[in-house]
């Protein structure tokens, strides 16, 4: 590829015979969000009810002898490693789901796989099926994977239509909300109890069993997000134009939605329904990046980002008491809906 075709902002990265296009405010706003997602990190493990040295912590995670190990290692750490995962995983999951529905409204909380989960494992704890917490993230994944479904099948006819897709995804989420009422007033007292707690997304007691199955669901998913990444060019042109190139833009958008959905499910099952990561992340990570298409990796950082900043602030703004990481998710995130409702219709969209 010659100079003179490379488009304003990018540059071409070869590797022998291959080469392709790097955008670059996006390598450098992905390198902005790790070194802040360090940082992020770093300081979660080292503040809490007692304060551990930067240096501290760096002996605990490389192993060697500490007395804080007992504190970081095994109170800390695994917690901050299931918020990082969940956090890529919502991130990665919205910009797909976004991108799918070209619609910035669009995520796993609004289109129904958020309550799908919750509406499964209410249903399952409050009438006793479900007798363990290593359950509960199975039970988690089947009701995402159901509910996501369900909308994509119900908005596809010929092919999916965006508005259609958030529209119904709409309507499931708010019967699958109704219907997680009703587990909570007929079923079990202390079950439902339990259950509402798992509801606002928390990460109390999160460990190395949640992190484990995470850390494989994003191995696997992440030769499908490379193939999303490159598909993404394909499907921002409009239906006729993809289809008159030749582009298999069903199957191509079938393919992302079902990644999205898989990624949301997983991360309810790991951590409950944080709520509004799934729908910020892709938006800051898109004004971050100023490029045409969500930056996929962007958007996943800026996820993990956001919730381990929030249990931060969870487990801190009301110390010694320890809030859900959801509820700060949705302290920010429900602003941030109400902003991005005003700011679409003034755009006429």
């Amino acid at each position: 590829m010659s100079a003179a075709t490379v488009p304003a902002g990018y540059r071409v990265l070869r590797a022998g015979p291959v080469s392709f296009l790097l955008h670059r405010r996006s390598a450098l706003a992905a390198a902005g969000l790790l070194l802040l997602l360090a940082a992020a990190v770093v300081a979660s493990l080292c503040l809490g009810e007692s304060t551990v040295s930067p240096a501290e912590v760096l002996k605990v995670v490389t192993g060697r002898p500490s007395p804080h190990e007992l504190v970081v290692g095994e109170f800390r750490l695994p917690r901050v490693q299931v918020g990082l995962l969940a956090g890529l995983a919502l991130g990665l999951a919205g910009a797909l789901i976004q991108t799918v529905a070209r619609n910035p409204l669009a995520s796993p909380d609004v289109v129904g796989v958020s309550h799908g989960a919750a509406a499964l494992v209410v249903g399952l704890l409050a009438y006793g099926v479900v007798g363990s917490t290593g359950q509960v993230p199975y039970a988690a994944v089947g009701g995402g994977l159901v509910a996501g479904l369900l909308v994509y099948a119900l908005a596809w006819r010929g092919g999916l239509h965006a508005q259609r897709f958030v529209l119904i995804g709409i309507g499931i989420s708010v019967a699958l909300s109704s219907l997680t009422t009703v587990f909570l007033t007929k079923g079990d007292g202390l079950q439902a109890q339990q259950a509402k707690v798992w509801m606002t997304g928390s990460l109390n007691g999160a460990g190395d069993a949640q992190s484990g199955w995470l850390s494989w669901v994003l191995l696997a998913a992440l030769p499908v997000a490379l193939w999303a990444a490159r598909a993404q060019r394909s499907i921002s042109f409009d239906d006729a134009t993809a289809v008159g190139l030749g582009l298999r833009l069903n199957r191509t958008r079938a393919g992302m939605a079902l990644l999205g959905i898989v990624l949301a499910s997983c991360a309810a099952g790991a951590c409950g329904p944080v709520d509004f990561v799934a729908l910020m992340a892709p938006q800051i990570a898109v004004r971050l990046a100023r490029s045409a298409q969500i930056p996929l990796l962007c958007s996943a950082l800026t996820g993990a980002v956001v919730v381990v900043l929030a249990d931060l602030l969870a487990r801190r703004m009301l110390a010694p008491v320890e809030l859900p990481v959801g509820v700060v998710t949705g302290l920010v995130g429900a602003p941030y809906l109400m902003w991005l409702l005003l700011r679409s219709r003034r755009g006429g969209s």
